[in-house]
């Protein structure tokens, strides 16, 4: 698509999910993925020194990478999804799970939502599992991935259960406020969402998906020939984690979403 339409606004409340093709040009992938080379030991020329099927690598800011998450097109999706004005522009693409061709288990491929806000007191707030998420998706209006390589269907694409986002608004609304740790919040996610169908995030490098914050999903195995390079930033509501959606009388697609599934109105996608 070239703007998102009316067409993929609906796909996004009903399927949890939309795909911006060529959101930022492929030759600002390519200097996001030779910068990302240069903190590796790997090297890229051979394979033999691709050793674990996955190396994380921490934020990286400016550049490049603040580049792909600041098109003029993205820019316009992140208002028709979230609304103009509430969200903040990303200097950064997040972190990096960078995945290699192996025959070993990855060790992080279970199915998952994201956290959204820290813990109070804040006195695990390192760890991420105690990070939290609340039925008004606090702090968080989105869940991105920026395909920084091309990404076929053995390339360790991300798995997405469609739909899921509904079922995770169900199980998240009796914990009100509160919420819950990100460890609780996926344990009841998989549950209530195992039924669901399963897309893959495969596209070419400069494709963002452009996710629900409820969105399940989860990592694979790499099975290709190449790299997989990935980037996984939330989109911030503007005030941090101060900030909230408004999961029944909101307005935007991203809580229309929310407010259609706590009414029922999810069943007819399910």
């Amino acid at each position: 698509m070239t703007l998102i339409d009316v067409s993929a606004t609906q796909d996004f409340v009903r399927d949890g999910f939309v795909v911006v093709n060529q959101a930022f040009p492929r030759e600002v992938a390519a200097e996001c993925r030779e910068l990302l080379w240069q903190q590796m030991e790997a090297s890229r020329e051979d394979p033999a020194t691709w050793t674990t099927p996955v190396v994380r690598l921490g934020y990286q800011s400016g550049g490049p990478f603040q580049r792909a998450a600041n098109t003029a097109r993205l820019h316009e999706v992140y208002d028709t999804l979230v609304g103009a004005g509430r969200w903040l522009p990303r200097t950064d693409l997040g972190t990096f799970p960078v995945r290699f061709p192996s025959a070993d288990p990855p060790g992080d491929d279970g199915w998952h939502i994201d956290a959204s806000y820290p813990p109070t007191p804040p006195d695990s707030e390192a760890d991420p599992f105690a990070w939290r998420v609340n039925i008004a998706s606090r702090g968080r209006a989105l869940l991105m991935l920026f395909l920084l390589s091309d990404v076929g269907p053995d390339d360790a694409p991300t798995r997405i259960r469609v739909g899921s986002h509904v079922d995770v608004a169900r199980a998240l609304e009796p914990f009100g406020d509160d919420g819950l740790t990100m460890m609780q919040a996926s344990l009841r996610a998989a549950e209530a969402s195992r039924s669901r169908p399963v897309s893959l995030a495969t596209g070419k490098a400069g494709d963002v998906y452009l996710c629900h914050p409820f969105l399940v999903h989860a990592a694979q195995a790499h099975h290709g020939a190449r790299p997989r390079f990935l980037a996984q930033p939330p989109l911030h509501l503007r005030g941090a984690t101060a900030s909230s959606l408004d999961p029944v009388a909101g307005t935007s697609p991203v809580e229309r979403a929310i407010s259609q599934a706590l009414q029922g109105a999810g069943e007819a996608f399910a």
